[in-house]
């Protein structure tokens, strides 16, 4: 049975869960989700998803919406990307945690007011507070990645693919690769890791699409 993922290729939690699944090796497909014309406002989307909220996985009867569940269960479900002991899984998880609250939920929010919203309409002055917040966040990532190849353990886990969710996007946020050399280099890492796609290859929808 094929796996789906209601995503949209805007969304850098989607991409979380899209590019795990990707590397899992599980048979999965996008559904594109409208999400700049409202749909996951609509009742129909919310069956699927009461939070309303992007991605949503379906397998079979397992419904699951926030990349981190989503992406731990693929790790369970495929036997990879979820290290390779209880302390290591432990470790993924505090990774997810400190980067759902710290870096992308604040990256996601200053992307979006810096980019899909008329400029006139930007609060700059949150724009710029929310840079400093990830100015912070992208200093922890940077001394973490100074001293090892991966978050956790020896290998690509699901705690990279959280961390990494929005660094590959072009849309600028705060966050310019070459002023952070050992995020540089873990991200030129993963996406030399066979199989790793670009968002928008690997989901529908794009600010082109859009134009």
């Amino acid at each position: 049975m094929t796996i789906k993922l209601y995503c949209f290729g805007e969304s850098g939690n989607a991409y979380k869960a899209a590019l795990t699944l990707e590397l899992s090796g599980l048979a999965w497909e996008p559904v594109f989700v409208d999400f700049f014309n409202g749909e996951t406002r609509t009742p129909e989307y919310r069956e699927i998803n009461p939070m309303g909220e992007v991605p949503v996985m379906v397998d079979g009867d397992v419904i699951l919406s926030q990349s981190g569940a989503i992406q731990d269960y693929v790790s369970s479900k495929s036997g990879k990307l979820g290290g390779g002991s209880a302390a290591e899984r432990r470790e993924i998880l505090r990774w997810q945690f400190w980067d759902n609250h710290k870096m992308s939920s604040v990256a996601g929010t200053t992307r979006f007011l810096n980019n899909f919203i008329p400029e006139e309409n930007r609060p700059q002055e949150v724009i710029k507070f929310n840079m400093a917040r990830l100015k912070s966040a992208f200093k922890t990532l940077e001394s973490e990645l100074s001293n090892r190849d991966w978050l956790v353990g020896d290998a690509l886990t699901v705690a990279d693919l959280s961390c990494c969710g929005y660094l590959f996007y072009p849309e600028p946020f705060g966050f310019d690769r070459a002023e952070w050399p050992a995020i540089d280099a873990w991200l030129t890492r993963i996406s030399e890791t066979p199989g790793w796609k670009h968002p928008y290859d690997l989901m529908p929808g794009s600010p082109a699409d859009r134009a």
